[in-house]
C-alpha cells in the first residue's frame, strides 16, 4: 500500500498485512523505541487502542510513533465515538494524515466499556443507540475529510456549513476501520468502512460480562455472511480483519488451550485452537497462518493479522500492552509481510503481563 492510495477493484487480492496494538510507554524514548522496533520487524501498521485506563492517550501516541518512524503506518484501534464529536475527530484525522504524509488509518467504534461511561458521567445507551450514533458520525467524518461542506441534521448530530483545513493526504480519506462484533455494527462497517475489524467479543449485562460464543465456527460464519450481504458489490474491496485477543508462544498448544478453557467456559479446547481470535504457536503468527488448511482459508482465513504481544491477558480481563488484528480475504494464497511476529513481540513490544 503506497501513501495516498488504498483499496482496489473487486478482483484484487490485498497483500497479507501484519500490525500490532501497542498502548504503553514509560517515556518518550521508550515509546518511540517500540515504534522503531515494530517498523524494523516488518509490521505494516502500529495501532493504539482508546480506553480510559492506564495507557497512553491515543492521538498523541499515534503522532509520536509516526514521528519516530519512516514508513510504518499508524492508526487508532478503535476510537470510542461517544467520547468525540465527529467534526473535531475529522479535523484531528486530517491533520494527523497531513503531518504523517499519508500514513494514518482511522479506527472507529461505538464504545462498549460501561465503566468508562460511568466514570465520565456519560449515559451508557443500549448498543443499538450507540451504533446509531456512530452511523451518523461516519458520513460527517467522511464528508469533511473528502473536502465537502457538510450540512447534517440527524437524531444525534447537527452540523451546519462546516469544512476543514488541512485536508488529508490520502484521498478521498484515510482508510477507515470500524471494529466490533454485533450484527448492527458489522453491517455498518461492511457498508462504510475500508477495514471491517471483527473483535470476536460481545459484552452483555450492561457492558460488563464478555461473551465469546461468537468464536465458534457457526458464529464466525454468521458474521461473515452478514458482512458479505451488507457489503454487496464492495465486498471485494474490503479488508476483513479479526482481532487476536490472545497470543501465546509455546510448543504445548493443547495444554495452553486447556488452561484457557478453564476461564473460557463457553468454548471447547478444539474451538479455542481453531478460533481466529487466539493464536497459540511456537513458530510465529505468519508461519501459523501459512499452514492453515486451504478449505478454511476460503471462508475464514486471514490476509491481515496484527499480533497482540504474546502471553498478555485476553480482552476479557484486559491486556498488558495491546491487541491484534487479522484480516480475512477470498481464497487465494496469502503473501506474508512478517515472518517473526509472535516470537519477536515477546522481546520487543510488550510490557510484562500483570
Amino acid at each position: 500500500m503506497r501513501n495516498g492510495e488504498y483499496g482496489g477493484s473487486d478482483g484484487d487480492m490485498k497483500p497479507f498485512r501484519f500490525g500490532i496494538n501497542v498502548r504503553d510507554g514509560k517515556s518518550r524514548a521508550e515509546w518511540q523505541d517500540k515504534a522503531r522496533k515494530v517498523e524494523g520487524l516488518g509490521y505494516s501498521v502500529l495501532l493504539v487502542p482508546d480506553h480510559l485506563a492506564a495507557m497512553l492517550a491515543t492521538i498523541p501516541a499515534v503522532m509520536s510513533a509516526a514521528d519516530a518512524t519512516k514508513s510504518l503506518r499508524v492508526g487508532t484501534n478503535v476510537l470510542n465515538n461517544d467520547l468525540r464529536h465527529p467534526v473535531l475527530l475529522a479535523r484531528e484525522a486530517a491533520t494527523i494524515d497531513m503531518l504523517t504524509e499519508g500514513r494514518f488509518e482511522l479506527g472507529l467504534g461505538a464504545g462498549y466499556m460501561r465503566i468508562e461511561y460511568d466514570q465520565t458521567g456519560l449515559r451508557f445507551d443500549r448498543g443499538g443507540i450507540r451504533v446509531e450514533r456512530l452511523a451518523e458520525a461516519v458520513p460527517i467524518i467522511k464528508g469533511l475529510l473528502g473536502g465537502a461542506e457538510v450540512n447534517f441534521a440527524g437524531r444525534h448530530y447537527r452540523v451546519t456549513g462546516h469544512t476543514i483545513h488541512p485536508l488529508p493526504v490520502q484521498r478521498p480519506h484515510p482508510p477507515i476501520i470500524i471494529g466490533g462484533n454485533g450484527f448492527r455494527l458489522l453491517t455498518l462497517a461492511a457498508q462504510e468502512a475500508d477495514t471491517v475489524n471483527l473483535t470476536g467479543i460481545t459484552f452483555t449485562r450492561g457492558g460488563t460480562v464478555p461473551d465469546m460464543s461468537g468464536w465458534k465456527v457457526a458464529g464466525i460464519d454468521e458474521r461473515m455472511r452478514v458482512v458479505r450481504e451488507a457489503a454487496g458489490q464492495r465486498f471485494g474491496r474490503l479488508e476483513l480483519s479479526a482481532q487476536l485477543q490472545r497470543v501465546i508462544v509455546t510448543d504445548r498448544r493443547r495444554e495452553a488451550a486447556e488452561e484457557l478453557q478453564q476461564r473460557w467456559k463457553q468454548l471447547s479446547v478444539e474451538e479455542i485452537l481453531e478460533a481466529p481470535y487466539v493464536l497459540i504457536s511456537l513458530t510465529g503468527v505468519a508461519n501459523r497462518c501459512a499452514r492453515r488448511r486451504p478449505s478454511r482459508r476460503g471462508r475464514r482465513s486471514p490476509s491481515h493479522r496484527s499480533s497482540r504481544p504474546p502471553n498478555s491477558r485476553d480482552a476479557g480481563g484486559g491486556s498488558a500492552d495491546g491487541g491484534s488484528r487479522q484480516s480475512y480475504r477470498t481464497p487465494r494464497p496469502c503473501r506474508f509481510a512478517c515472518r517473526r511476529a509472535a516470537e519477536s513481540t515477546a522481546r520487543t513490544c510488550s510490557s510484562p503481563a500483570s
